[in-house]
Protein backbone atom coordinates (compact mmCIF):
# COMPACT_ATOMS: atom_id res chain seq x y z
CA UNK A 1 0.00 0.00 0.00
CA UNK A 2 1.46 3.54 -0.89
CA UNK A 3 0.42 6.79 0.69
CA UNK A 4 1.03 9.80 -0.81
CA UNK A 5 1.77 12.92 1.28
CA UNK A 6 2.49 16.57 -0.02
CA UNK A 7 4.24 18.71 2.58
CA UNK A 8 3.32 21.73 0.55
CA UNK A 9 -0.17 21.36 1.52
CA UNK A 10 0.28 19.57 4.81
CA UNK A 11 3.53 20.71 6.54
CA UNK A 12 5.03 18.29 9.35
CA UNK A 13 4.34 19.60 12.68
CA UNK A 14 5.93 18.13 15.77
CA UNK A 15 2.61 17.53 17.99
CA UNK A 16 4.98 16.43 20.67
CA UNK A 17 7.28 19.31 21.16
CA UNK A 18 4.28 21.99 20.78
CA UNK A 19 2.63 19.93 23.73
CA UNK A 20 5.62 20.01 25.42
CA UNK A 21 6.39 23.74 25.22
CA UNK A 22 2.53 25.05 25.64
CA UNK A 23 1.73 22.16 28.54
CA UNK A 24 4.85 23.78 30.52
CA UNK A 25 4.00 27.34 30.10
CA UNK A 26 0.07 26.02 31.06
CA UNK A 27 1.07 24.47 34.56
CA UNK A 28 3.05 27.59 35.71
CA UNK A 29 1.01 29.49 35.23
CA UNK A 30 -1.80 27.47 36.51
CA UNK A 31 0.44 26.99 39.38
CA UNK A 32 0.88 31.05 39.64
CA UNK A 33 -3.04 30.55 39.76
CA UNK A 34 -3.08 28.82 42.62
CA UNK A 35 -0.31 31.04 44.32
CA UNK A 36 -2.42 33.86 44.04
CA UNK A 37 -5.42 32.32 44.97
CA UNK A 38 -4.02 31.08 48.33
CA UNK A 39 -2.53 34.62 48.91
CA UNK A 40 -6.26 36.16 48.10
CA UNK A 41 -7.87 34.19 50.57
CA UNK A 42 -5.28 34.22 53.05
CA UNK A 43 -5.62 38.02 53.21
CA UNK A 44 -9.00 38.21 53.47
CA UNK A 45 -8.96 35.80 56.22
CA UNK A 46 -6.89 38.37 57.83
CA UNK A 47 -8.93 41.17 56.90
CA UNK A 48 -12.21 39.12 58.33
CA UNK A 49 -10.29 39.34 61.66
CA UNK A 50 -9.29 42.93 61.23
CA UNK A 51 -13.02 43.64 60.74
CA UNK A 52 -14.18 41.55 63.26
CA UNK A 53 -11.84 42.99 66.15
CA UNK A 54 -12.71 46.31 65.04
CA UNK A 55 -16.32 45.58 65.49
CA UNK A 56 -16.14 44.22 69.08
CA UNK A 57 -13.67 47.64 69.65
CA UNK A 58 -16.12 49.90 68.29
CA UNK A 59 -19.02 47.68 70.37
CA UNK A 60 -17.02 48.49 73.14
CA UNK A 61 -16.36 52.17 72.87
CA UNK A 62 -20.27 52.25 71.90
CA UNK A 63 -20.73 50.57 75.88
CA UNK A 64 -18.45 53.18 77.13
CA UNK A 65 -20.03 56.16 75.21
CA UNK A 66 -23.67 54.79 76.92
CA UNK A 67 -22.16 54.11 80.81
CA UNK A 68 -21.00 57.56 80.53
CA UNK A 69 -24.40 59.12 78.42
CA UNK A 70 -25.91 57.29 81.89
CA UNK A 71 -23.65 58.55 84.60
CA UNK A 72 -23.85 62.31 82.92
CA UNK A 73 -27.57 61.80 82.90
CA UNK A 74 -27.83 60.97 86.53
CA UNK A 75 -25.60 63.77 87.71
CA UNK A 76 -27.63 66.18 85.71
CA UNK A 77 -30.36 65.28 87.77
CA UNK A 78 -31.45 67.87 90.39
CA UNK A 79 -30.68 66.58 93.34
CA UNK A 80 -27.68 65.45 92.29
CA UNK A 81 -26.46 68.72 90.56
CA UNK A 82 -24.59 69.94 93.93
CA UNK A 83 -22.78 67.20 94.25
CA UNK A 84 -21.44 67.78 90.50
CA UNK A 85 -21.03 70.91 91.15
CA UNK A 86 -18.95 70.48 93.84
CA UNK A 87 -16.76 67.62 92.61
CA UNK A 88 -15.84 69.76 89.43
CA UNK A 89 -15.21 72.97 91.70
CA UNK A 90 -12.63 70.71 94.18
CA UNK A 91 -11.05 69.01 90.56
CA UNK A 92 -10.46 72.15 89.52
CA UNK A 93 -8.71 73.43 92.76
CA UNK A 94 -6.54 70.08 92.39
CA UNK A 95 -5.38 70.98 88.88
CA UNK A 96 -4.86 74.09 89.67
CA UNK A 97 -2.92 73.62 92.38
CA UNK A 98 -0.35 72.00 89.97
CA UNK A 99 -0.16 75.45 88.13
CA UNK A 100 2.94 77.72 88.75
CA UNK A 101 3.33 81.04 86.98
CA UNK A 102 6.87 81.17 88.09
CA UNK A 103 7.29 77.82 86.35
CA UNK A 104 5.71 78.24 83.51
CA UNK A 105 7.03 81.45 82.85
CA UNK A 106 10.61 80.11 83.43
CA UNK A 107 10.05 76.64 81.01
CA UNK A 108 8.50 79.61 78.27
CA UNK A 109 11.80 81.51 78.85
CA UNK A 110 14.02 78.71 78.08
CA UNK A 111 12.21 77.69 74.99
CA UNK A 112 11.72 81.63 73.50
CA UNK A 113 13.75 82.55 70.24
CA UNK A 114 15.16 85.43 70.02
CA UNK A 115 13.39 88.61 69.04
CA UNK A 116 10.23 86.56 70.29
CA UNK A 117 8.07 87.72 73.38
CA UNK A 118 5.31 86.83 75.32
CA UNK A 119 2.59 89.45 75.18
CA UNK A 120 -0.28 88.06 77.40
CA UNK A 121 -1.26 84.22 78.90
CA UNK A 122 -4.16 82.82 80.18
CA UNK A 123 -4.51 79.52 81.74
CA UNK A 124 -7.77 77.76 81.49
CA UNK A 125 -9.28 73.70 82.05
CA UNK A 126 -10.02 71.98 79.05
CA UNK A 127 -12.26 68.89 78.46
CA UNK A 128 -10.09 66.65 79.53
CA UNK A 129 -8.93 68.46 82.77
CA UNK A 130 -5.82 69.85 80.91
CA UNK A 131 -4.11 72.52 81.44
CA UNK A 132 -4.56 74.94 78.32
CA UNK A 133 -2.73 78.16 77.58
CA UNK A 134 -4.12 81.00 75.50
CA UNK A 135 -0.76 82.99 74.67
CA UNK A 136 0.06 85.76 72.52
CA UNK A 137 3.60 86.63 71.09
CA UNK A 138 4.70 89.43 69.40
CA UNK A 139 8.18 89.74 66.99
CA UNK A 140 9.03 90.79 63.64
CA UNK A 141 9.32 87.45 61.94
CA UNK A 142 6.90 83.99 61.30
CA UNK A 143 10.12 81.58 60.94
CA UNK A 144 10.63 83.06 64.88
CA UNK A 145 6.96 82.20 66.02
CA UNK A 146 7.48 78.48 63.98
CA UNK A 147 10.76 78.17 65.98
CA UNK A 148 8.86 78.49 69.35
CA UNK A 149 6.27 76.31 68.80
CA UNK A 150 8.95 73.56 67.19
CA UNK A 151 10.67 74.36 70.84
CA UNK A 152 7.73 74.00 72.70
CA UNK A 153 6.78 70.64 71.77
CA UNK A 154 10.33 69.51 71.87
CA UNK A 155 10.34 70.26 75.47
CA UNK A 156 8.66 67.82 78.23
CA UNK A 157 6.94 70.49 79.39
CA UNK A 158 4.05 71.75 76.41
CA UNK A 159 2.03 69.42 74.31
CA UNK A 160 -0.11 70.23 71.05
CA UNK A 161 1.93 73.82 70.25
CA UNK A 162 -0.24 75.30 67.42
CA UNK A 163 -0.53 79.08 65.92
CA UNK A 164 -4.38 79.83 65.99
CA UNK A 165 -4.11 83.60 64.41
CA UNK A 166 -1.62 85.80 62.94
CA UNK A 167 -2.12 89.43 62.81
CA UNK A 168 0.14 92.94 61.66
CA UNK A 169 0.67 95.77 63.35
CA UNK A 170 3.19 97.83 64.14
CA UNK A 171 5.10 98.98 67.51
CA UNK A 172 8.01 101.12 68.71
CA UNK A 173 10.00 97.97 70.21
CA UNK A 174 10.00 96.59 66.20
CA UNK A 175 7.63 94.12 66.36
CA UNK A 176 5.19 93.72 62.81
CA UNK A 177 3.37 90.87 64.24
CA UNK A 178 1.54 89.21 66.83
CA UNK A 179 0.44 85.19 66.89
CA UNK A 180 -2.46 83.78 68.96
CA UNK A 181 -1.08 80.56 69.56
CA UNK A 182 -2.39 77.46 72.25
CA UNK A 183 -1.12 74.71 73.89
CA UNK A 184 -1.48 71.90 76.76
CA UNK A 185 1.13 72.50 79.72
CA UNK A 186 2.34 69.60 81.62
CA UNK A 187 3.38 70.92 84.93
CA UNK A 188 6.19 69.45 86.79
CA UNK A 189 5.72 67.39 89.60
CA UNK A 190 6.79 68.69 93.25
CA UNK A 191 9.23 66.79 94.91
CA UNK A 192 7.39 65.03 97.38
CA UNK A 193 5.51 63.73 94.71
CA UNK A 194 8.33 62.65 92.69
CA UNK A 195 9.59 60.85 95.91
CA UNK A 196 13.44 63.67 95.17
CA UNK A 197 14.17 65.32 98.14
CA UNK A 198 14.66 69.13 97.55
CA UNK A 199 18.46 70.15 97.07
CA UNK A 200 19.60 71.72 100.35
CA UNK A 201 21.33 75.27 99.87
CA UNK A 202 25.27 75.34 100.18
CA UNK A 203 25.66 77.18 103.95
CA UNK A 204 27.77 80.42 102.58
CA UNK A 205 31.25 80.73 103.82
CA UNK A 206 31.70 82.39 106.98
CA UNK A 207 34.13 85.58 106.54
CA UNK A 208 37.26 86.05 109.06
CA UNK A 209 37.35 88.84 110.61
CA UNK A 210 40.39 90.83 110.04
CA UNK A 211 42.60 92.12 112.90
CA UNK A 212 42.33 95.62 113.75
CA UNK A 213 45.08 98.63 113.74
CA UNK A 214 44.95 98.00 117.94
CA UNK A 215 45.62 94.34 117.49
CA UNK A 216 48.32 94.57 115.09
CA UNK A 217 49.96 97.19 117.26
CA UNK A 218 50.21 95.08 120.18
CA UNK A 219 51.82 92.68 118.32
CA UNK A 220 55.89 92.45 118.36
Amino acid sequence: MRIDINLASQPYEDARQFWMRWGTALGILGVLTLVLLALDISGWMAASKDRTAMAQKRARIADFERNEADAQRVLNLPENRTTRDESQYINGLIERKAFSWTRVLENLEKVMPPRVHLVQISPQLDDDNQLSLKMTVAGDSRDRAIELTRRMEESRRFANTKIDRESRFESQNGDTLQFEMAAIYIPELPPDVTGVAPVKPKPAPVAKAKPTAAQKGGKH
